[in-house]
């Protein structure tokens, strides 16, 4: 249950261009009591308890990593009275697009003969991997354009008076967008429709020009906002193509043109030399062309599917910020903002639902000495790994559940019952905020909308919910509007079917102390690791090859984990700090396991294979484990 709703004025501005063709979200009810029309509009952000799940460092910046949806964490920052200077945010594009992880399983580390294969044998095109869904960018319209409306909202109020903001989109929806942001930041304060065109691998098709490029909608808050000048360092070709001047050498080899401009006012050709000419650089347009899209290979890649490069990010905040300012992105994906931010000197908040997101930016914050918090929004549901994981998994969880075609798109599906026959089912969606809590509002709209177009057959639905008003008031408005139908409502907290979704892995591990040098300390060494989530996926990704295998008359090699199962591990901490399971993790010593099987110790790469052991110079308390798919478990030593 939320703890209340901070409110953020949606107001559209005056003589400012909308969109008619949808409906923005607005918790509108609208029901007669006594005769008389009553209609209530209820505006706001939820509120959440607020948990500090680790802090690094001093953090004396307040940088903060927070896991949970835009609209909860801006709720949190308005509460506090933390304005950002400058937003930069990549949403999803609505492309329809499936986004996925390739998770690598680890080398046994207890297999002497793994380690020496690993040493002469690195083909990553070998390793034993399998693809693991992020998350999947698919939207209706309507449905898209009322989310992006309400964060945009949440997102402007929490942006200080002289804020700048990029929303970066690309063809399938940024033409919507660019409409919504002109009503909700003022056609005004519109200041460029920046193309980010990329080169790359050329593709001809028979009835379309290749996509290129991205589009980034760059707003100020206001006419106070300032835009610092930057400048783009053009490599001699650039001059040569720009300046269609003659080039000429002179006896030292240096290159050398006349500038002529000024010829007409009598002014003499001016001998320029062109080394000279290309160090004061050029001013940057609205076309963005010298910024590559990262490659496979790249050294700055994190393996996170929307990754965007470093250098993107340099040039957004260097122009819209200073040293000092706030900078926030609510869909941080991979941290790239964060951990640019960082590197200039900037104070950052980094925001994104999925789990794996927070792991990746955390690893990268602290390989790049950064301090800050890691603070996870209490929403009330216990989220897989992302949302779209979520929802996949709770259509096997949840009895009975069956698709039904001949249902409105508004029911999950359908549970029979030999009382009640087929009993529609309502499911909250975990990629839209809006139907998180079931309000009067909502329940209006089921009793009004959706339960006249269910079969005349139809004698109960069931109305799963993640947070509600008030269950009680919730009733009793059933009881007094569901007059139009016979249809019996029943309400299911949808929480205690999410309770039993994690499933914590097992460990077993042997503590000594160490006496391989001369300052002491603790070894932890792991004997075994079993992760049921890591097992199943690798079942199911094995039954499904050899299916194709046989398909296509192929043989098929499974996937196979050693009797230790180390090779499920990706990631483990030590807390030589406390032993409270409710206190905030401090790492004290911590080791991650790359693709290839080496380490990076304490944020800083090595060209170790693990050996199954961490170590720390104090006893260690409490143990974390991260497995390949990205679940971690804390273990009390």
């Amino acid at each position: 249950m939320a703890i209340k709703y901070v409110p953020y004025f949606p107001n559209t501005l005056e003589g400012q261009a909308i969109l008619d063709n949808f409906v923005r979200t607005k918790r509108v009810l609208r029901y007669r009591d006594n005769d008389q029309l009553i209609e209530r509009v209820e505006r706001g952000m939820p509120l959440y308890e607020m948990e500090t799940k680790e802090t690094i460092g001093t953090n004396p910046n307040q940088n903060k990593i927070i896991r949970g949806e835009c609209l909860s964490a801006c709720a949190y920052l308005k509460e506090q009275g933390i304005q950002v200077d400058l937003v930069y945010i990549d949403p999803p594009f609505a492309s329809g697009a499936d986004y996925a992880k390739k998770v690598y399983i680890r080398r046994n580390p207890l297999v002497a003969k793994a380690i020496e294969q690993a040493e002469s044998e690195l083909d990553v095109e070998e390793l034993k991997a399998f693809e693991e869904k992020m998350y999947g960018d698919v939207w209706d319209k309507e449905r898209y354009l009322n989310w992006m409306y309400e964060n945009l909202m949440a997102i402007k109020s929490v942006m200080s008076d002289t804020a700048s903001i990029y929303v970066h989109l690309d063809w399938h929806i940024g033409h919507y967008v660019k409409i919504l942001m002109d009503e909700i930041f003022g056609e005004d304060n519109f200041r460029n429709e920046i193309v980010w065109s990329y080169p790359g691998r050329e593709r001809v098709s028979e009835n379309k020009f290749q996509a290129k490029h991205d589009t980034i909608y760059f707003y100020a808050k206001s006419d106070e906002t300032k835009l610092n000048i930057i400048k783009k360092e053009w490599t001699r070709e650039d001059r040569i193509k720009a300046l269609r001047r003659k080039i000429y050498t002179d006896e030292n080899g240096k290159e050398w043109f006349w500038e002529t401009r000024g010829q007409a006012d009598g002014i003499e050709p001016k001998k320029v030399y062109l080394d000279d000419y290309v160090a004061k650089g050029g001013a940057l347009n609205d076309v963005w062309n010298d910024i590559q899209f990262l490659r496979g290979n790249d050294p700055e890649r994190v393996d996170y599917a929307t990754q965007k490069p470093e250098a993107l990010l340099e040039r957004v905040i260097q122009a819209s910020s200073n040293e000092g300012m706030l900078v926030a992105d609510f869909f941080g994906g991979s941290g790239v903002t964060a951990a640019v931010a960082n590197k200039l000197g900037r104070r950052f908040i980094h925001c994104d639902i999925g789990v794996n997101s927070i792991q990746t930016v955390r690893d990268r914050l602290l390989a790049n000495k950064a301090e800050f918090e890691v603070l996870e929004i209490k929403d009330g549901v216990s989220l897989y790994r992302n949302p779209v994981q979520t929802m996949d998994k709770l259509k096997s969880l949840i009895k009975g559940l069956r698709n039904e075609d001949a249902l409105d798109k508004f029911w999950e599906g359908s549970i029979v019952d030999t009382k009640y026959g087929m009993m529609p089912v309502y499911l909250p969606n975990l990629m839209d905020s809006t139907t998180r809590l079931l309000d009067k509002p909502l329940m209006n709209r089921i009793i009004r909308e959706a339960l006249p177009d269910l079969p005349e057959d139809t004698k109960r639905v069931i109305v799963y919910y993640i947070d509600i008003i008030d269950r009680k008031e919730i009733e009793d408005f059933i009881r007094e509007n569901n007059d139009r139908t016979t249809i019996e409502i029943e309400l299911r907290d949808l929480k205690q079917v999410l309770d039993d979704v994690v499933i914590e892995d097992n460990a077993e591990w042997e503590l000594a102390e160490s006496h391989e040098d001369l300052l002491g300390g603790w070894k932890l060494t792991l004997k075994h690791f079993h992760s049921d989530r890591v097992l199943r996926k690798i079942d199911e990704v094995n039954l499904k090859g050899q299916q194709q295998a046989l398909q296509k008359g192929k043989d098929f090699k499974p996937l196979e984990i050693s009797e230790e199962g180390l090779e499920t591990i990706e990631w483990l901490s030590l807390d030589c700090t406390t032993a409270d399971p409710k206190a905030p993790w401090h790492s004290d010593a911590e080791i991650k396991i790359d693709r290839l099987g080496y380490v990076t110790r304490n944020g800083i790469k090595t060209s170790d294979f693990w050996d199954a052991t961490i170590c720390s110079e104090a006893k260690p308390l409490r143990l974390k484990i991260r497995n390949i798919c990205g679940d971690e478990t804390v273990y009390i030593l």
